[in-house]
């Protein structure tokens, strides 16, 4: 048996969204800068694509910007941001569990140019509150950006209200939607964003594809160069099949959002429920409230998270240890840290991420075996022999 609890990391391209890109990698294969009948047909695909990419957000066609995905868009957003403001000093205002592309972004931006960041701390549940975010601004800030859902632990984060007092004291506001597409209501205009992020392929579309929104009146300069693709806001060949797909696959999971929703919450909570009943000195990173509902993500005292992993994948089940996009480094993750988790706690973090697929069966099974695999490891792990039965560890 083989199961994928990884969707946070990527989903499988959906049937659908497969087909209706197909032609346009063979014989509808024009590119749609090209004035002649191919590119024309390609150019309309990509308008219809983006239409309805945008009302399903409640954006105009205007306002959506394709790029290579959630990082692509993460990074155009904020040194866009930056890099259009006439201000003498620039200051972004973030939080401090957000997705490495926005955490490097920042890091970067610190270093070549001098701007100043504000990294908003978070609760035990892995929210912030719009208090703090408020706090957190100066007459110098140019921009705040903060994630809508964490991909790690999946904590939703008050966009709404963040957003609101942006607009009043207009202040850019830019959040990372790329883990909400696809269980949360997203429109731009209740959420008061002037930019959102998103990717594809975590929603069933294909890998390589996503979409920057920019309000329209927001500036900001472009990060790619070299044409006069996306009005030109972003160059590059404008790639027809994947934009295509995306908007397949953004339609199919919005119509079956609520049902799909239900569905995946019920099994994880019945997982979370067992896991935390059945196994000793497991620890939930984040809160049950406002979290995504796929998303369950685990401590397991006296092992390693990587052991467990690797456990996992021998008896055929995917999971992850932390951000894919981090998924080689050695150091525990930041987001795990930020809830106050002690570090020997933060490396043995695993993430569960259900997808619309996933089936009772193949819970009961992980269930087995990640129970089997913890108790195999700390029978070997020395510190667990040490401290076992003293609740000394957290």
């Amino acid at each position: 048996m083989r199961i994928y609890l990884d969707n946070s990391a990527t989903t499988r391209l959906d049937d659908d969204a497969l087909a209706e890109m197909m032609p346009y990698f063979t014989e509808k294969f024009g590119n749609p800068s090209s004035l002649h009948a191919y590119g024309r047909e390609a150019l309309k695909a990509v308008d219809e694509a983006r239409a309805e990419i945008a009302s399903l957000i409640g954006a105009k066609a205007s306002e959506i910007y394709f790029t290579s995905g959630g990082s692509e868009s993460d990074n155009w957003a904020l040194k866009g941001a930056i890099y259009a403001s006439k201000a003498k000093h620039k200051h972004i205002v973030t939080t401090a569990i957000e997705h490495p592309a926005i955490i490097e972004t920042c890091e970067y931006l610190e270093k070549k140019d001098g701007v100043s960041v504000s990294y908003v701390p978070v609760g035990k549940d892995g929210r912030v509150t719009p208090e703090a975010v408020i706090k957190a601004v100066t007459p110098d800030t140019t921009i705040v950006s903060v994630m809508f859902a964490n991909n790690e632990m999946g904590a939703i984060q008050p966009i709404k209200e963040i957003g609101a007092f942006c607009r009043e004291e207009g202040i850019l506001f830019h959040t990372d939607a790329v883990q909400a597409m696809d269980s949360q209501a997203v429109d731009v205009n209740e959420l008061n964003v002037d930019m959102l992020s998103m990717s594809a392929h975590k929603f069933h579309g294909p890998k390589g594809i996503g979409v920057l929104y920019i309000r329209s009146g927001v500036r900001i300069d472009r990060l790619i160069a070299g044409g006069h693709q996306e009005r030109r806001g972003r160059a590059g060949t404008t790639d027809t099949p994947l934009i295509v797909g995306m908007a397949a696959a953004l339609r199919k999971a919005v119509a079956h959002r609520d049902e799909v929703n239900a569905r995946v919450a019920k099994l994880r909570d019945g997982f979370v429920a067992r896991v935390l009943k059945e196994i000793p000195y497991v620890y939930l990173n984040g809160g049950m409230e406002h979290r995504l509902p796929n998303n369950a993500n685990f401590s397991f005292g006296f092992i390693e998270g990587e052991s467990i992993l690797i456990n996992l994948d021998l008896n055929g089940i995917a999971v992850s240890s932390g951000s894919a996009c981090s998924s080689g480094s050695l150091e525990p993750s930041h987001v795990i840290l930020a809830l106050g988790v002690p570090e020997e706690l933060a490396h043995s973090s695993i993430r569960f991420s259900l997808g619309r697929d996933t089936t009772e069966e193949e819970m009961e099974y992980t269930f087995k075996v990640l129970k089997e695999s913890v108790e195999k490891l700390r029978s070997i792990s020395p510190l667990f022999n040490m401290e076992k039965g003293t609740g000394s560890y957290v």
